[in-house]
């Protein structure tokens, strides 16, 4: 079992036919996942490596009963494009775009969490789930085994490129991932950990759950508050990375737009004893993930 997405998912990419998207898409085929059409308003009749592109995502919907959308639609237009998924009743939206301006993404955010759907993202590399061989965005690239086979372990990751490496470590440990979620690295974003916990504690495909954090925002001191409630009783594995920014001024942005000390908030110490003190493991180093794993999962 997995969460978000699975082989029932139906599948549409919103900016299809533009270089990255097109090239997503067919590293998406290749995997396996099924992608029913692609959405560029003005170019419905094309096709891109044999899959539809229709001028709507209302025609999608009504013509194929599409419920999940990728967005590779630039910055300006983005929120538009989530709002259409939104309004036409997708479920799951996957924003890939970044740089998007705070006050799209906050346009689009309240819309989607009006309406019931679940928003990953924005500047997210995708979602993966390996046993049913389905995966949204540039995830895994054109060699997604390298680091990502079927399992129970979820993964959780704030960085992009850490959502693979993470996966990586769950591998050379010896297990594989349920499912793996990159939840972008935005200030401003939809789908939390926290949020992404409450799905895997109700997966009976997920025995335990990596997270990477990084520096900024209150996610992970949401999260480790769910976990001390008992919102989440399987085991939790956490690294935090960026303790040196500690160092440097405040208001510092690092790599990523959420990744910001601000006002002595999202320090990553802070964050390491929130979530140690609700029951997480919560390793120093990166590589120790894998001994941990092994210890906690026997």
């Amino acid at each position: 079992m997995a969460i978000l997405i699975d082989r029932s998912s139906r599948i549409i990419i919103q900016g299809i036919t533009g270089r990255e998207a097109s090239m997503v898409a067919k590293h998406m085929l290749d995997y396996g996942t099924r992608i029913l059409a692609g959405i560029t308003p003005g170019k419905g009749g094309q096709e891109i490596h044999g899959v539809p592109v229709l001028d709507t995502v209302k025609e999608a919907v009504r013509r194929y009963g599409a419920d999940t959308s990728v967005v590779y639609v630039p910055p300006a237009f983005a929120c538009d494009a989530v709002l259409e998924a939104v309004a036409n009743g997708i479920k799951l939206v996957v924003v890939i775009t970044e740089n998007i301006p705070q006050k799209d993404a906050v346009r689009f955010l309240y819309a989607a969490r009006q309406a019931g759907v679940r928003v990953i993202g924005p500047n997210s590399v995708g979602v993966i789930n390996p046993a049913d061989r389905v995966k949204l965005g540039a995830i895994g690239g054109d060699n997604v085994e390298r680091c990502f086979v079927p399992g129970r372990v979820g993964v959780i990751s704030r960085s992009g490129g850490m959502t693979a490496e993470t996966s990586w470590m769950v591998k050379r440990a010896g297990y594989g991932v349920s499912t793996s979620i990159s939840i972008g690295g935005d200030a401003l974003i939809g789908s939390t950990i926290k949020d992404l916990l409450e799905l895997f504690q109700q997966d009976a495909g997920t025995d335990a759950v990596v997270t990477f954090s990084e520096p900024g925002t209150s996610q992970e001191e949401e999260a480790a508050e769910f976990v001390a409630r008992g919102g989440f009783t399987k085991p939790l594995l956490c690294y935090v990375a960026g303790r040196f920014t500690e160092d440097m001024p405040e208001g510092t942005v690092f790599g990523h737009a959420g990744a910001i000390i601000s006002s002595g908030r999202g320090k990553p110490s802070d964050k390491m004893k929130r979530l140690r003190e609700a029951g997480a493991v919560v390793v120093e180093d990166y590589d120790h993930l894998i001994d941990e794993l092994r210890r906690v999962l026997g």
